[in-house]
């Protein structure tokens, strides 16, 4: 199988072709500093080719819901230093992803209380978790001039630095799924007439200069990139992303970065139309709003050429050993979904690995 073949390039050597997704778990302390289960979490999950984590701020104005992890400040540092070091201990690999909030948030959800902006002034129908354990209404977030642009791209290169310095192997910047890069991206949540809005190259300038700041800071083989090109999360819109992406992808192409981690939809068959605009390695996501990623369709996209790697998400909630699931075809565990965003171990770091007395094998 292919999915379990070791995968090499410049940058990355991996024992197999899985890598863990980056999902939203909420387990830091309320001033994003990781807890100890997150540690234990993560360890667990280390047999994966590669991980890459939940979304972390990279500054307290881009914190999208209480809970969300940071990468700001020395204690961030240290507490997911603590992190690294374990997966590194039980032989793993783990990319920081930074996760801008821009119009996402709440001042209620924020370590410094702040109102979020975004590209323009459009509301996030999303209700945030707030510090204090409830959710809240949407609120109406303010729009960036041009001083705060420059101040969120140093953001970037700043919370870079302190990824190395806690010990992770790369950091990969989220330009998917509705947060900050996608926003400049997309139709409806970008409506500027300034030199970051309206043409294809102005919507892609805050994402490349993110990009380049993120390279400056660490490197172009310790950066990756996700993106997510006509994803409706969250209510983005892209009417016609393929012009546009097929722009972006060529331009972040020249930057020699360390992989490309892209999702397509039913919509937009992005991972097939844009590959041949890629030459370095590629990291598909195929269960974005669809069924959860299963072995067989991922070994069929690394048959067929599409992508180098593949990205598991929901599989991994419940599944630590899933690698070795793959491996010798057992079944996988079901989520409790009700556990999903609790502030213990509890449906997070307690799911058991495989015991042949527990249930039987697959087939």
């Amino acid at each position: 199988m292919q999915l379990l073949s070791e995968y090499r390039n410049d940058f990355l050597t991996l024992p197999n072709r899985i890598v863990m997704s980056p999902m939203t778990r909420l387990r830091s302390h309320p001033d994003g500093s990781p807890t100890a289960d997150v540690a234990d979490y993560y360890a667990q999950r280390a047999s994966a080719g590669l991980i890459v984590t939940e979304g972390i701020w990279p500054h307290s104005t881009g914190q999208s819901e209480a809970w969300v992890p940071g990468l700001q400040t020395g204690r961030h540092v240290d507490a997911w230093r603590r992190v690294t070091e374990a997966v590194h201990a039980a032989g793993g690999r783990i990319i920081a992803q930074l996760m801008h909030g821009g119009r996402k948030g709440h001042p209620l959800a924020r370590v410094d209380g702040s109102w979020p902006a975004g590209p323009s002034s459009v509301v996030d129908d999303d209700r945030p978790h707030l510090l204090d354990g409830t959710k809240a209404d949407p609120i109406t977030p303010g729009a960036f001039d041009r001083a705060e642009i420059g101040a969120l791209i140093g953001h970037y290169a700043s919370a870079a630095a302190n990824a190395i310095a806690a010990g992770f192997d790369g950091v990969e910047i989220h330009g998917a799924n509705s947060y900050l890069p996608h926003q400049f991206l997309a139709d409806n949540t970008n409506l500027r007439t300034d030199e970051f809005g309206g043409s294809i190259e102005n919507r892609m300038r805050v994402p490349l200069a993110i990009t380049d700041a993120v390279v400056a800071a660490v490197g172009s083989r310790r950066t990756g990139i996700r993106l997510s090109p006509g994803n409706p999360q969250f209510n983005m819109r892209e009417a016609d992303p393929a012009p546009l992406y097929r722009a972006l992808v060529t331009e972040l192409d020249r930057r020699d970065l360390a992989y490309l981690h892209l999702t397509d939809n039913d919509d937009y068959p992005a991972i097939a139309d844009l590959r041949q605009r890629w030459h370095g390695t590629l990291i598909a996501n195929i269960g974005e709003n669809r069924e959860p990623t299963n072995a067989v369709d991922a070994e069929a996209v690394l048959r067929d050429g599409r992508a180098d790697l593949v990205s598991f998400g929901r599989a991994f909630i419940s599944n630590p050993d899933l690698v070795e699931r793959i491996t010798h075809d057992l079944p996988l565990a079901p989520i409790r979904e009700e556990l999903l965003y609790g502030r213990d171990a509890a449906g997070y770091s307690d799911y058991p690995r495989w015991e042949p007395s527990s249930a039987r094998r697959a087939g």
